[in-house]
């Protein structure tokens, strides 16, 4: 069968098979209100970093059943025609709220809200989740590993190592909004309009006849560029000098710098040893990038160790995240409208960070006017308004005797509108704007909630009137 990338059918069955259930039961226009959120930080962190919402609207904005696709359902299901002809003539008419993308995010938070026909926004679920896990999930490990660089550049290498041609893709981006500003990924470049860059490989220095002639052949096509792979054979007795050689007889002439990269061996000790060969004959001004399955705990390893490295290759690590490889993002039916009027809704579990919090939300983000620093987030219904020129105590949702007294403060709204009414009302930035968005989301964050280990718990709090409702809808589900 031909790959087809229409995607309105990449979806968990069972999502097709509830929509068809509330057809059959005359729910069709029944409103129903979804959340999207998550439950843990990857890596054991004190935050997140939403990616993925260009995708949530571009599946939004195309979604449509062709009818290669009724012809699936009519010979593998019991659908009635009059279903199959609901979903030929399907759109989204609903409504979208969403934090912008970048923004630090954090569990139990709707990062996404869907208004619609409970069938529009049940069948929105899987492609919605995909793209909120996989995209905030490469962001938040490019954000950890470009911390831990400390001012360095990172770049993103994963490509060949991505679980599939999407994933490279959409995960290159999701890096570079993070704070990864050169891909490998020449296809995410172009699609995307940001950097691509890299070096050479082995095989380059494999093919010549000497290691001086690939790295000679190189700096003469790549004067600008030149940025040599120094460990296909021995790093201090043949790469080094080989590079050093070409630097003189190449670049010297045109007043540029060049630089080396290391793939392989004791990188910590084969790049202090580089610099000190490199500054005693007179390349000071070269550059010494490191690679070879690095994350940001063996990047801070390095930097202790006193590693002279000006910049990272990260491939396997970043684009799979592969020390915590799953943001596990749930969504979740709050409420629904009838003709009975509106009805928040609680899924309840014994484990207390599964029980839902029901309604319709607002999300706001409470900063300290003195430093310009995130304080807490703090959740409401819909409807309830917060006045930021009085005093406000907000109070743990589990603890509630912990308590904390706001003032002089500010508040920002989290989330903003992206559809409404099917239509989409949202401006989506470009790609540098989200990246310098998503710098200063993190730069607002206290540096005891961006540390590694053991981080600062950030407040997740709810209004008296959201908390009251929770509880008793608690309490109406155990006496049942």
């Amino acid at each position: 069968m031909k790959e087809r990338r229409n995607l309105s059918m990449l979806s968990d069955f069972y999502e097709f098979t509830m929509a068809y259930g509330y057809f059959e039961s005359g729910m069709k226009d029944t409103i129903a209100v979804f959340d999207a959120f998550f439950r843990k930080n990857p890596d054991e962190g004190g935050f997140s970093i939403f990616s993925g919402l260009d995708d949530i609207i571009d599946y939004v904005e195309n979604i449509h059943f062709d009818d290669e696709d009724i012809e699936y359902f009519r010979k593998n299901t019991n659908f009635s025609e009059e279903f199959l002809s609901y979903l030929k003539n399907f759109k989204f008419t609903g409504d979208i709220w969403a934090f912008p993308e970048g923004s630090a995010i954090f569990p139990s938070e709707p990062v996404v809200t869907v208004r619609a026909p409970i069938i529009e926004a049940q069948i929105l679920e899987t492609y919605l989740l995909l793209s909120l896990n996989y995209g905030s999930l490469v962001a938040t490990k490019t954000n950890r590993i470009v911390r831990a660089a400390k001012g360095r550049t990172v770049m993103e290498f994963g490509a060949r190592r991505a679980q599939g041609p999407d994933a490279s893709v959409k995960g290159a981006r999701a890096a570079y909004i993070a704070g990864a500003p050169i891909t490998s990924n020449t296809l995410s470049s172009q699609m995307y309009d940001y950097p691509a860059g890299g070096t050479m490989a082995h095989s380059w220095v494999q093919s010549f006849d000497s290691e001086y002639e690939a790295f000679l052949a190189y700096a003469k096509l790549y004067p600008d560029n030149c940025i040599l792979l120094i460990d296909t054979y021995d790093v201090l007795k043949q790469g080094l000098p080989n590079a050093m050689k070409v630097f003189k007889e190449v670049l010297d002439p045109l007043g540029i710098s060049g630089g080396v990269r290391i793939d392989s061996g004791d990188i910590a000790y084969l790049s202090k040893e580089c610099r000190k060969i490199l500054d005693e004959n007179g390349y000071k001004d070269a550059k010494i990038v490191a690679s070879n399955s690095l994350d940001e705990y063996k990047i801070e390893s390095l930097l202790q160790q006193g590693a002279e490295i000006d910049s990272f290759g990260i491939g396997e690590r970043l684009i799979t995240a592969k020390s915590d490889p799953v943001f596990g993002g749930v969504y979740k039916l709050v409420e629904i409208e009838d003709e009975k009027g509106k009805t928040a809704k609680i899924k309840v579990s014994e484990n207390v960070e599964k029980i839902t919090t029901p309604g319709l939300k607002e999300v706001y983000r409470l900063y300290d006017k003195k430093t310009g620093k995130a304080e807490a987030d703090y959740i409401t219904l819909k409807d309830e308004k917060v006045d930021d020129s009085k005093p406000l105590v907000i109070f743990d949702p589990h603890f509630t005797w912990k308590m904390k007294r706001m003032e002089n403060y500010e508040i920002r709204k989290m989330q903003v509108p992206i559809f409404k009414n099917g239509k989409k009302v949202y401006e989506s930035p470009k790609i540098d704007q989200i990246n310098e968005y998503c710098k200063a989301e993190v730069k607002s964050l206290w540096d005891e909630v961006k540390r590694f280990d053991q981080p600062h718990n950030y407040y997740v709090d709810l209004s008296h009137d959201l908390w009251n409702l929770k509880q008793n809808l608690i309490m109406k589900a155990m006496s049942k």
